[in-house]
């Protein structure tokens, strides 16, 4: 179909990514749904469709800050969807340092096409000039965005306000991109290495492009996530039953490392995923598509458990979580790990180790499960780990001998994932 006069006016103003931007910003605000479940937008080049996506991740993880600015300059919230438009292009203006004069026109231009958001094209423009004005010295002044409610009561609770704040500012600081090499003593020119063998890059990087990508000589993990198979040190030849496997990062390390591997996930699409991986990486796996819980072969030497969870420890890669879990997701969550340690430790040979593993905040997805698991299972204990081996702090040792990791870690270095992780052994 032609485009009229009027739209090709308006393409020239970049509607089209701002309209994705709001698009997904409506899914988390309104239908409670997350970015990665959320369908391509149509009609969009790929550099544009990157563009809305950065922008919508942009205000979900400012949009306290943004709508504590924006109510200097309301005298009461407008109508959601007009809200987001002016979220939007506070984020342009303040935090990507957009030029004034498109960011008001196209927000101007976008309300105005909407049913629900024409009334309001005239305070969008007066706020959003005001905001270019002033704005910036009032932004300077917020503190980050804090935490749900639920989720900052439960991660103050656990590790204190100090902690709890600087975990916020990290979720607002975002995250860069790490990196696992295939071959871990190969040279690799890019980016810092980590001393946990990672390497850590800086978050514009365009991965595709880098040397050894299309060779599978690397594959995108965080540090953090890369940690739990390290646990286990030499794994090479050895029989290992990695749950909830997909997307394959931990099958990928296990393989490289040398171990026979079966990589065993619930979905059928994220088990595409894996082997999608696995494929450009050159490493292989047997791939069982099953429910954990009804999975029965065994015994097995080594069990890798990355166990379904909140994700809480990933807010700073994921800034639309917070307005999409609740706590009574969370408690479903819980019992579902406890029934998959019981049952995976039902799969453990006597003499066996079992890494468990949450990328989570939250101790009842981490060291409380362990705690109760030892109750449940006289013959689990907990080995104990080295952190010098693993390229940790000490301090990073929790209590019942697991590693605790919280995202203001690395501080220095542009942070770390939230995650735990203990290494168990059946006797």
């Amino acid at each position: 179909m032609a485009r009229t006069r009027e739209e090709g006016r308006q393409d020239t103003q970049g509607l089209g990514p701002r309209k994705a931007a709001l698009a997904i910003l409506r899914a988390v605000y309104l239908d409670r749904q997350m970015v990665a479940h959320l369908d391509q937008p149509r009609g969009l080049a790929p550099e544009d469709r990157a563009r809305a996506e950065r922008l919508a991740q942009t205000v979900l993880r400012h949009t306290g800050r943004i709508d504590t600015l924006l109510s200097a300059y309301l005298e009461r919230r407008p109508h959601p969807l007009a809200q987001n438009i002016l979220r939007l292009g506070v984020a342009e203006l303040l935090l990507d340092e957009a030029e004034a004069y498109g960011v008001v026109n196209a927000a101007v231009a976008i309300a105005k096409q909407g049913r629900a958001t024409g009334g309001a094209a005239g305070l969008i423009n007066a706020v959003l000039r005001k905001v270019d004005q002033d704005g910036r010295a009032r932004w300077a002044q917020l503190a980050p965005q804090t935490l749900p409610v639920w989720l900052r009561k439960a991660v103050g609770g656990a590790w204190g306000e100090t902690a709890t704040r600087a975990i916020e500012a990290a979720h607002e600081a975002g995250a860069p991109i790490d990196i696992t090499l295939r071959d871990q003593s190969a040279p690799f020119e890019a980016g810092e290495p980590l001393p946990t063998g990672s390497i850590r890059l800086p978050r514009q990087t365009q991965i595709s492009t880098l040397g050894g990508y299309e060779a599978g000589a690397f594959w995108v993990q965080d540090a953090a996530a890369a940690l739990p198979v390290k646990l286990l040190g030499d794994v090479s030849g050895q029989p290992v039953l990695d749950l909830c496997a997909a997307p394959g990062g931990k099958t990928m390390q296990l393989a490289a490392a040398g171990a026979k591997v079966t990589a065993l996930d619930l979905s059928k699409h994220r088990m595409g995923r894996v082997r999608d991986n696995l494929r450009r990486t050159g490493l292989s796996a047997d791939m069982v598509t099953a429910d954990a819980l009804e999975f029965n072969s065994g015994p097995w030497p080594i069990i890798v458990l990355d166990a379904p969870c909140s994700a809480t420890g990933t807010i700073r890669r994921h800034p639309d979580l917070p307005f999409v879990k609740s706590a009574r997701e969370v408690e479903a969550l819980t019992k579902l790990q406890m029934q998959m340690l019981d049952h995976a430790i039902s799969l453990l040979d006597t003499g066996g180790r079992m890494v468990f593993c949450t990328c989570s905040l939250l101790p009842n997805e981490g060291e409380n499960q362990i705690k109760a698991a030892l109750k449940r299972h006289p013959n689990l204990a907990v080995l104990p780990l080295d952190p010098t081996a693993l390229g940790v702090d000490p301090a990073w040792i929790s209590a019942e001998g697991g590693l605790r990791i919280l995202p203001h870690y690395w501080q220095d270095r542009g942070g770390i994932d939230g995650f735990y992780m203990a290494l168990l052994q059946k006797r």
